[in-house]
């Protein structure tokens, strides 16, 4: 019996993906277990493996296609087995298997008055309710005819017409809100319209932290800034765990292990892997998956697991040459630090003027989770850490 090759779920917000290329050729023997195709998600490129050992057939899905989960594209069969039936283009499972296979549905089913049913997508149908558009005048470009967000996404570009031919022509470039911009800027909508969020800043002196990785560096102890301010950020927010809240639903929720994401800048866009448990892990253990991180990040490798879980973020542009930020929160965390760059500036300390290396901190709460002296004491904290970093010992 042929087995069908499908599209795996990747969790409830992935409900599109691009298939990238296929290892074995049509009619080429495949082995259970080894890659068998490609996909890209908005974050990372990821393998599949092949379900089942026999004859790859009925391959319906062409490398660049944009396909939805759990979308059958391929058959797997025994030498000189017959597939009963061609196979159809894509298409996504019904509803049951879905909800068998995820915990909820990845494609919905919305009444189109004119032709019955049509499948959307939960992204589409919230972007779409978004901009008051009504279903009925998509046209879908996903499997079966279902709309997908890019088709939402297509809609509204073709509503934004530019008013003369004269201003058309200064267009130097039009990029697609699509991908990781268009997550990025989801979630930053969401963010900045949904919390109370509030900045404190403070200055530090982070002359005492410099010589402390200087020191690392040359016993061979491979440190960024980056490092030593999750191992601080795991001690401080140890603390003070009102910092390390989520608001779920009605309930504000204090977490009992703190997992600290890393904003990453990449070709790709804005990513955040996860450092799970930073306050249980000593600094060269933090330094050490931080790295593999941000490099399988920047590869467009990074597993889907790695980029959620966050209970606190921290965003470091110190090396962008940026002093101070007002940072928006990741949600659905609490809080998230900015970094600024280190640099020396003459301080005036114990009756004379000094050069020290000094660092601005950004801190932004969402003020319906926490109230400013709990942040404040927070903030106080990590600054004490980062002009005293012996005391990360005690």
């Amino acid at each position: 019996m042929a087995t069908e090759v499908l599209v795996p779920p990747l969790g409830q917000t992935v409900d599109t993906v691009t298939l990238v290329q296929w290892y074995k050729a049509e009619g080429e023997q495949v082995n259970q277990g080894e890659p068998l195709f490609a996909i890209e998600t908005d974050k990372a490129t990821l393998d599949v493996e092949a379900p089942a050992s026999g004859v790859l057939c009925g391959v319906s899905c062409a490398p660049g296609t944009e396909v939805t989960v759990l979308a059958r594209i391929a058959f797997i069969t025994a030498p000189g087995e017959a597939l009963a039936r061609e196979p159809e283009v894509p298409s996504p499972l019904p509803e049951k298997a879905i909800a068998q296979a995820a915990s909820e549905p990845q494609v919905e089913a919305a009444k189109r008055p004119s032709s019955g049913h049509v499948f959307i997508s939960p992204r589409a149908r919230r972007l779409a309710a978004e901009h008051n558009i009504p279903l009925d005048v998509l046209q879908g470009t996903g499997p079966e005819g279902a709309v997908i967000e890019q088709d939402v996404r297509a809609y509204l570009e073709g509503e934004s017409i530019l008013p003369t031919t004269a201003a058309a022509e200064e267009v130097l470039e039009r990029l697609p809100l699509s991908g990781v911009r268009a997550i990025v800027a989801d979630r930053m909508a969401r963010s900045a319209s949904t919390t109370a969020r509030v900045t404190l800043t403070a200055e530090a002196d982070a002359t005492a932290l410099v010589e402390l990785r200087e020191q690392l560096l040359e016993d061979s102890v491979q440190v960024s800034y980056s490092d030593l301010f999750l191992y601080i950020l795991g001690r401080a927010l140890r603390e003070h765990l009102r910092l390390n809240a989520s608001l779920v639903g009605d309930a504000i929720v204090l977490w009992k292990r703190v997992h600290a994401g890393v904003a990453v800048d990449t070709d790709r866009g804005l990513v955040v892997p996860v450092v799970q448990d930073v306050d249980r892990k000593g600094l060269a253990q933090i330094a050490q998956e931080t790295r593999a991180l941000i490099e399988a990040a920047q590869e467009g490798k990074i597993a889907p697991d790695d980029l959620k879980g966050q209970t606190f973020t921290l965003t470091n542009l110190g090396m962008y040459g940026v002093d101070a930020f007002t940072p928006l929160i990741n949600l659905p965390d609490c809080a998230i630090l900015g970094v600024g760059r280190i640099k020396t500036q003459p301080v005036w300390a114990g009756g004379h003027v000094e050069p020290r290396q000094m660092v601005w901190l950004s801190l932004t709460f969402d003020h319906r989770l926490v109230d400013g002296g709990p942040a404040a004491r927070f903030l106080q904290r990590v600054v004490q850490l980062v002009e005293k970093p012996h005391l990360l010992m005690a």
